[in-house]
C-alpha cells in the first residue's frame, strides 16, 4: 500500500526540495506540455463550430445551480436511488465513510476489493483503513495501480504517476508485481505498449475474483437515481459491472439535477483533463439490476467539510470543480515542483483552496502555506471548465489565514508590519527613521549582516543608503525651487 500525506512539510519546504530534483521536473514538463496541447486542439474545434466559453458558462451554470438548491437535489438523490434498489448511507466525515465501507466488505468475509479511480477515497484514507480492518484494496487504474505498487504518492488528479517516467515505472512493475500477485513478465521492456500489457494480465485476475468492488463518482444525478464514472482505460467498467457487490463513495457536491445536465458536463470534462472528445469509456448505474451487475449497491454520501465550504460565500465556487486538472496543467508553479509538495491528494492550484476549505485554515502549518502556493497569474481560471475563479479564493483564503492567527505570538511579518504602522503614523518619528535608514544601510552593506533578515538578503541586494533623506532634500531645496 502506498503511504499517506500525513505530516508533509510546508509548501515552501516541500517546494525547494522538489525544484532540486531534475528528473522530476523534466517529466512534469514533458507530460503537462503535451497534455496542454491536447486540450488546446479540442478547446478549438470547439470554437471552430460553436463557442468555448458559453459551453464553459453552461457547466458553470448546471453546477452553481446544483449547490444552490443542495439540500433538496441530495434528498431527491436519495429517494432514486433507493427506489432503484440501491443503500443509502449519509457519511459527515472520513472516519464514518471508511467505517461503512469496511462493515460491507466484512460482512461479505472479504479480505480484498478492487477499486476504481477515485480521490474522494483517497481523500478519506479508504486504502489505510481497510488495510488496518485486514483488507486488502486494489487500484485498478494503471497510474493508480504504479503508484501502489511503488509505495508512492499521487502527485496528479488525472495522472497520479506523471511524476515517474516509463523505466522508473518498468523498475517498479518487476520489482513488486510479484508480491501483489501475477508477476510482470521477466522479459518486460519500458515500452508502454509492454507495459500496459503486464498491467492488464496482473489486474485481469484480481477482477475475476473480487466480490467487491468501490468506486467513486464522476456526477451523480438527482432526477434519476443515477451515478457516472467516466475513464479511459476500461478498469471502471470491470469494476461496476463484474462483483456482486458495489459500494460507491461520492462528494456531496457531484450531484446535478437532471440527465439533460449531464450533456454540457460530459463535453467539458474530456476536453479539459485528456484531450479527447468523449471518454473511452463512460459507465452509468442505477441501483440494482436483477441478474445483470453487482446484485447489492451502496452509496455513501459524504460530507467531510463540503458543508463548511459550501458556507464560504467566496470559495463555494470551489465545489463546482469537476477534477478536470486543467489548472494543474497550465500552472507554472506546479509545473516546477509536481504535486507532493502540496501534501494533498487535491495537488495544484484547486488544491491549493480545496483544502484549506475543507479543513479549515488556522489548524496546522501545512494547510495554511497552500492559499501562498500561487503567483496569481490566472491561468487557472483561463482553463477551468467550470470557471472556478482560483485566484480570487487564493486572495480570500489568505486573508482567512491571517484573520486566523490574530491574537496569538505574532509572526516576524506581523512585527514588521507593526512597526512601519507605527512609524508611517507620527512624522517625527518616520523622520528619524529616515535619517537612521541611510547610515544603517551603508554600514548592512559593508558588514555584509542584516539583523533577522539574512534569508531575504541571501537572494536580494540590498540598495545602497540614501545620502540625504527626501525631507532634508526637500528643506535644503526649499521644495526643489532651488534646483
Amino acid at each position: 500500500m502506498s503511504g499517506t500525506f500525513v505530516g508533509m512539510p510546508k509548501f515552501p519546504v516541500a517546494a525547494r526540495a522538489a525544484l532540486g530534483d531534475a528528473q522530476l521536473r523534466h517529466n512534469l514538463a514533458h507530460a503537462t506540455a503535451t497534455i496542454r496541447a491536447k486540450r488546446q486542439r479540442l478547446v478549438d474545434e470547439v470554437n471552430a463550430n460553436c463557442d468555448w466559453e458559453a459551453l464553459r458558462l453552461a457547466g458553470a451554470g448546471v453546477k452553481e445551480s446544483a449547490l444552490r438548491s443542495l439540500d433538496e437535489h441530495l434528498v431527491r438523490l436519495e429517494e432514486t436511488l433507493t427506489a432503484n434498489g440501491a443503500t443509502v448511507h449519509w457519511a459527515r466525515d472520513a472516519a464514518e465513510a471508511n467505517a461503512i465501507v469496511a462493515t460491507v466488505a466484512r460482512r461479505h468475509g472479504v479480505d480484498e476489493v478492487v477499486k476504481v479511480k477515485s480521490m474522494v477515497t483517497q481523500e478519506i484514507g479508504l486504502n489505510e483503513a481497510l488495510a488496518a480492518e485486514g483488507i486488502a484494496a486494489w487500484e485498478t487504474d494503471l497510474a493508480e495501480l504504479i503508484v501502489q505498487l511503488g509505495d508512492d504518492l499521487p502527485s496528479h488528479i488525472l495522472v497520479p504517476a506523471i511524476h515517474r517516467n516509463r523505466a522508473e515505472i518498468r523498475e517498479i512493475f518487476l520489482a513488486e508485481m510479484g508480491r501483489a500477485g501475477r508477476p510482470a513478465p521477466a522479459g518486460l521492456t519500458d515500452e508502454p505498449r509492454v507495459l500496459a500489457a503486464a498491467a492488464r494480465a496482473h489486474l485481469r485476475e484480481k477482477f475475476l475474483r473480487a466480490k467487491v468492488a468501490v468506486s467513486g463518482a464522476n456526477f451523480a444525478v438527482a432526477e434519476t437515481g443515477t451515478l457516472v464514472v467516466v475513464e479511459s482505460e476500461g478498469n471502471g467498467r470491470m469494476c461496476l459491472t463484474l462483483p456482486e457487490v458495489l459500494v460507491s463513495v461520492v462528494g456531496i457536491e457531484k450531484v446535478v439535477s437532471t440527465w439533460d445536465q449531464l450533456d454540457p458536463m460530459l463535453r467539458l470534462l474530456p476536453r479539459s483533463s485528456t484531450g479527447e472528445r468523449m471518454n473511452p469509456y463512460t459507465s452509468t448505474w442505477s441501483g440494482v439490476t436483477p441478474g445483470d451487475g453487482p446484485q447489492e449497491v451502496h452509496v455513501v454520501l459524504l460530507d467531510n467539510g463540503r458543508t463548511n465550504a459550501l458556507a464560504d460565500e467566496v470559495g463555494r465556487q470551489a465545489l463546482r470543480c469537476i477534477r478536470c486538472s486543467a489548472c494543474l496543467n497550465v500552472c507554472p508553479v506546479y509545473e516546477r515542483v509536481g504535486g507532493h509538495a502540496y501534501g494533498s491528494v487535491y495537488p495544484g492550484p484547486i488544491g491549493a483552496i480545496l483544502n484549506p476549505l475543507l479543513k479549515g485554515v488556522g489548524q496546522d502549518k501545512q494547510t495554511d502555506s497552500l492559499p501562498y502556493a500561487s503567483s496569481l497569474c490566472g491561468a487557472c481560471f483561463e482553463v477551468c471548465p467550470v470557471r472556478i475563479d482560483i485566484p480570487s479564493v487564493l486572495v480570500d483564503l489568505r486573508a482567512q489565514v491571517v484573520d486566523a492567527h490574530r491574537g496569538g505570538v505574532p509572526s516576524a511579518e506581523a512585527l514588521a508590519f507593526k512597526g512601519a504602522a507605527v512609524a508611517l503614523s507620527d512624522a517625527r518619528k518616520l523622520g528619524l527613521g529616515e535619517r537612521l535608514a541611510g547610515p544603517g544601510l551603508r554600514l548592512a552593506r559593508r558588514a555584509g549582516v542584516i539583523p533577522g533578515l539574512s534569508r531575504w538578503a541571501s537572494a536580494r541586494d540590498l540598495p545602497p543608503g540614501p545620502r540625504e533623506s527626501f525631507r532634508a532634500w526637500w528643506k535644503r531645496t526649499d521644495g526643489g525651487r532651488d534646483e
